[in-house]
């Protein structure tokens, strides 16, 4: 229990840290909570001298003395000089100037109190919602910082919960930590000495209800804290379902899928209702364990106080009920600050789930002392390489290969073979296991990253296009582009008559991932993004496999033009399109077992790269 305690701690201090920006705010915020707590305080000790004044009326000029309660004599000292100065300036002059300073003062202290308390709330909100505004941010930023590798292993539902729902809850453990935790305990202050001040000894009878009223709270807060964290999980899995089924909806249309996907979604929020059903039911405890414990202690007091008055005689009518109306006003900061526990375990939950990404430390990044590559000059080098997603199975092994600048070099082989893997490590979305991959004679990883990729242009089968317009797509990466270089790029793709023909032109939205574009159009329009960017090194992962022959033969034209003066490698299962390359790379288990020209290549009739061919061009 100590241990999930100093846990719980350790995680709030990372959140106040968040909250740096907005000391200032966080500042003024809490004056006006100690302003608050006051005046609050002061709007509720008028209502004695009030009930005096209407039911015990004391001759003109003469004050009526204090509540004759038995106080121990350090809380005499506290409050017997202020409390009888008050008294004195409040019961001085006629009866009706007595209620008149009195009903002025009670407007006065309620007007003071709501606005502070309102100062209190904008401010306190305003960094609240930065310091969410500011963690979400953190969190989108270094989730772009984190590998492709981390996203294989990592469901997109789950990274999308995370951010959205965990955010969201853990904003309720900020509003616990910067206004809960600091207001309600300085009400309890003021009005637990205002009641003191009355009588010491129902004060403690009140006191001891209340401890055994937070024993059983925190019961429940345990429980429901070890609740919540299921039911998080249960929601990043129903968010994951959905983003499948809904990126897949044609796949689950043509096999007809949807009673299926329908009835694993309905398992998984039937999971989830069932966790939250929980949750509520152990919540809800908390409000009625609350108020009936309140009561008992209600009547407890009520039977103490009117022995005070009727038997002992050491308290009168006015401040018995002044002191219930204390105490009544001391019960909802109680019964916050017990809730208040729920949400900060509820917030702590999440908050560990933020910060597991947060702590996830990116493999791929540039080096201490990085070089910035500023220009490709000499070549691309793969020393003896060789490659493993879980450290075990090696997909590559052994690669020894040299690209020359302006080459265009081929990798074909069979699926499954490491193609794709072996080119996603030229621009670092992996780091070689084994070996060395250099440019221009240095080794990657002591190359800047940023300037790496921005020599870099990657056309791949899934064009990735985004729910802007076609011009924001084509420039995409680039600011204040001029709209002549945009035509140039899209005329160079052959992109540019389709384009024109669209509602809005450039201007026109072409949907989620370019779904109101045909395949070659999206894969044109990537095309034209990639000659925009005009890098001198180019990669092309079997960007015509999915074309139809037409589709096929304009994207094949635009690539002819983007590939002139670069340096390119060519990923194809077609190997119609790579005849023409400078060589021809074969693949099989990872290793390269043939290279050469195509009419080399060809010759050969025991080597794998015929043999592909002779299955794809068999008649």
């Amino acid at each position: 229990m100590r241990r999930g305690h100093m846990t719980n701690f350790r995680t709030y201090l990372r959140i106040v840290r968040f909250a740096r920006p907005y000391w200032k705010h966080i500042a003024v915020s809490i004056v006006c909570t100690v302003l608050y707590s006051l005046t609050s305080g002061a709007s509720i000790s008028l209502f004695m001298p009030l009930l005096d004044i209407l039911f015990h009326p004391a001759p003109p000029g003469q004050a009526p003395l204090p509540p004759t309660a038995a106080l121990p004599s350090w809380l005499t000292a506290l409050f017997g000089g202020l409390k009888n100065a008050l008294f004195n300036f409040v019961f001085s002059g006629s009866q009706m100037d007595v209620l008149y300073r009195i009903c002025v003062m009670i407007v006065v202290a309620f007007l003071l109190k709501n606005f502070f308390g309102y100062m209190q709330s904008y401010l306190m909100n305003y960094a609240e919602e930065g310091v969410i505004k500011d963690l979400r941010n953190a969190l989108y930023r270094h989730l772009h910082d984190l590998p492709l590798a981390y996203f294989t292993n990592e469901r997109t539902g789950d990274l999308i919960s995370r951010m959205i729902n965990d955010v969201s809850i853990l904003n309720g453990g900020v509003s616990a930590l910067f206004v809960t935790m600091v207001r309600e305990p300085l009400l309890i202050i003021v009005f637990l000495s205002m009641a003191l001040a009355i009588s010491w000894k129902l004060t403690l009878i009140s006191l001891l209800v209340f401890h055994f009223s937070l024993s059983i709270i925190s019961w429940i807060a345990i429980r429901l804290h070890r609740e919540r964290s299921v039911s998080q999980e249960r929601l990043a899995d129903i968010t994951s379902v959905l983003q499948e089924t809904i990126s897949g909806v044609k796949v689950v249309k043509a096999f007809g899928m949807e009673e299926f996907e329908s009835a694993k979604f309905g398992r998984t929020t039937r999971q989830y209702f069932s966790s939250l059903i929980r949750i509520t039911r152990i919540r809800d405890l908390a409000s009625p364990t609350t108020e009936i414990l309140s009561v008992a202690a209600g009547a407890v007091i009520i039977w103490y106080g009117g022995r005070q008055i009727l038997i002992e005689h050491t308290l009168n009518a006015s401040g018995f009920l002044t002191f219930l109306f204390i105490i009544f006003q001391i019960m909802p900061p109680v019964k916050e600050l017990t809730n208040v526990n729920n949400r900060i375990q509820e917030a702590s939950a999440a908050a560990r789930r933020i910060f597991e990404i947060l702590d996830k430390q990116p493999s791929i990044k540039s080096a201490d002392g990085a070089r910035r590559l500023d220009e490709f000059s000499r070549g691309i080098e793969f020393r003896d390489v060789s490659f493993s997603y879980d450290g075990e199975d090696r997909v590559l092994s052994g690669i020894n290969l040299t690209i020359q600048k302006g080459e265009v070099v081929a990798i074909v082989g069979p699926s499954g073979t490491g193609k794709t893997t072996l080119v996603d490590l030229v621009p670092r979305f992996y780091d070689p296991t084994g070996g060395a991959l250099m440019i221009d004679g240095t080794d990657l990883r002591n190359i800047d990253l940023k300037s790496l990729r921005h020599n870099i242009g990657i056309v791949t089968q899934e064009t990735i296009l985004f729910n802007d317009s076609v011009r924001n797509n084509i420039a995409y990466g680039l600011e204040e582009c001029p709209m002549e270089a945009i035509v140039k790029a899209a005329k160079a793709a052959n992109s540019h008559d389709f384009i024109m023909a669209m509602p809005q032109g450039y201007e026109s939205m072409i949907g989620e991932r370019g779904v109101k574009l045909s395949g070659g159009e999206r894969q044109r329009l990537s095309l034209a993004r990639a000659i925009l960017k005009n890098p001198p090194i180019l990669i092309l992962d079997e960007a015509t496999s999915a074309l139809d022959t037409e589709g096929e033969i304009l994207v094949q034209e635009a690539i002819d033009h983007l590939m002139s003066g670069r340096t390119s490698v060519v990923i194809a299962h077609r190997l119609s399109t790579v005849q023409h390359a400078h060589r021809i790379v074969v693949l099989d288990r990872g290793r390269i077992v043939e290279t050469g020209r195509h009419s080399e290549l060809i010759a050969n009739p025991n080597g794998l790269y015929r043999k592909l061919y002779d299955l794809q061009f068999r008649v």
